[in-house]
């Protein structure tokens, strides 16, 4: 029995099927991260990468070359070329291994003329502190620091899971609500909440949409804007009793969009404020789409992921009889500030990122450049580059100089 398990584990046919699965196993891990803007997602790691039974195929393989080492007794010199064909995929399988369970991956943002120390791991945490009213024995605030979690979260997948600890024998839990991939904050129609003008300004490069708050005043570009509330150097906005109004402490213009016919602001001056129309006032360029409404800052999945600036994952924590909500924004290759929910008289202070790892030298991006294929619109980010090259510096105890493309890496 053992002596024909061994002539299955060490066959050609073993090692062929173990070809296949493993060939089928990557062109299905390409498909489900079609579209993604980097591969493998937490939906193809999840479902294979990551998978028991894809490292057993790793296993599996491992064991077929090393048996076939001995069963075709290639130890001699005049099989030494497949000897080494079965040795290099051999230590192939051991690097991926330490890679996998060893090594790690992250990135480093860098403004060109600017130095960063520090990176942002690939692995993305659930970070945790808990505060309370514990004291240590010199009479200082205690603090729980929960191990940081590493999650692989897709809205494909099941991400369900729970963390029950404690903070001084009092319980509590933290339990996954919802994630909300490419999400962003924005306003949402709610009749119950306050009013809003939507104020869509042309600047740096696009467009970029702006809500002002009834009864408050907004920075928009070093330019300040006001509704229902009289503010002097601002650009006030009213709308009373069904009359909308515009007054500016600058001279400017307004075109009417329908028809391109042009008036002039006067300054100081209160006149009917006009809808659908290219006020240019100043250096400020903007159009009110339609008459305010009533809504609420919500954290939404965006139409354009290029309108997302993070994920969004929801908590629900619960202590001592107490349950709240809390939303957590961030994702691979974001580091943000910690968010609090008191809940049960107990300080949570969460975060969901990547994690900061201290580096023991510094990189300075000096420049960057970007070819572009022939007749490809600037205007594109990303899309029709031929190539990306970065001149930097690294600033250690010997500075050196590097370049870094495509095939030539800096080690």
């Amino acid at each position: 029995m053992k002596s024909k398990f061994a002539q299955i584990l060490f066959s050609t046919r073993l090692m062929a099927v173990l070809f296949l699965t493993y060939a089928i196993a990557m062109a299905v891990g390409t498909f489900l991260d079609a579209g993604a803007e980097t591969s493998p997602t937490p939906y193809s790691r999840t479902l294979i990468y990551n998978a028991w039974w894809f490292e057993g195929i790793m296993i599996l393989f491992m064991v077929n070359f090393f048996g076939n080492i001995f069963k075709y007794r290639l130890i001699q010199q005049k099989k030494w070329s497949t000897l080494l064909l079965h040795l290099s995929f051999v230590l192939i399988l051991i690097g991926a291994a330490v890679t996998r369970y060893y090594g790690y991956e992250g990135m480093i943002p860098i403004k060109e003329g600017e130095s960063n120390d520090t990176m942002l791991s690939e692995r993305v945490y659930l970070k945790t502190f808990v505060d309370g009213d514990a004291k240590d024995t010199n009479g200082r605030l205690q603090r729980r620091v929960l191990p940081e979690k590493q999650l692989l979260l897709s809205e494909k997948l099941d991400n369900y899971f729970s963390v029950e600890e404690d903070y001084k024998g009092q319980d509590f839990t933290i339990d996954y609500v919802n994630f909300i991939e490419d999400a962003h904050e924005t306003l949402v129609e709610d009749e119950s909440g306050d009013r809003y003008y939507k104020i869509v300004e042309a600047g740096e490069g696009g467009r970029h949409d702006h809500y002002l708050k009834e009864g408050s005043i907004e920075n928009i570009h070093n330019v300040l804007f006001a509704f229902n509330k009289p503010t002097p150097g601002a650009i006030n906005i009213s709308n009373l009793n069904g009359k909308a109004t515009l007054s500016s402490p600058f001279e400017g213009t307004v075109m009417r969009m329908a028809d391109q016919k042009k008036s002039p602001v006067r300054q100081d001056s209160i006149q009917d404020l006009r809808l659908l129309s290219l006020y240019e006032i100043g250096e400020m360029k903007f159009v009110l789409p339609e008459k305010p409404m009533k809504g609420e800052y919500k954290i939404v999945k965006a139409e354009d992921p290029k309108d997302a600036n993070s994920d969004a994952l929801t908590l629900k924590v619960t202590s001592n009889g107490e349950s709240k909500e809390i939303i957590l924004q961030g994702g691979q290759g974001t580091a943000n500030q910690m968010k609090t929910v008191k809940v049960g008289g107990l300080d949570f202070n969460m975060s969901y990122g990547s994690k900061e790892i201290k580096l023991p030298f510094s990189v300075k991006l000096n420049d960057i450049i970007a070819e572009r294929y022939p007749g490809t619109d600037p205007s594109t980010y990303g899309i029709g580059f031929k190539s990306y090259e970065s001149k930097v510096t690294v600033e250690d105890e010997k500075p050196f100089d590097a370049r870094i493309y495509m095939n030539n890496v800096l080690d």
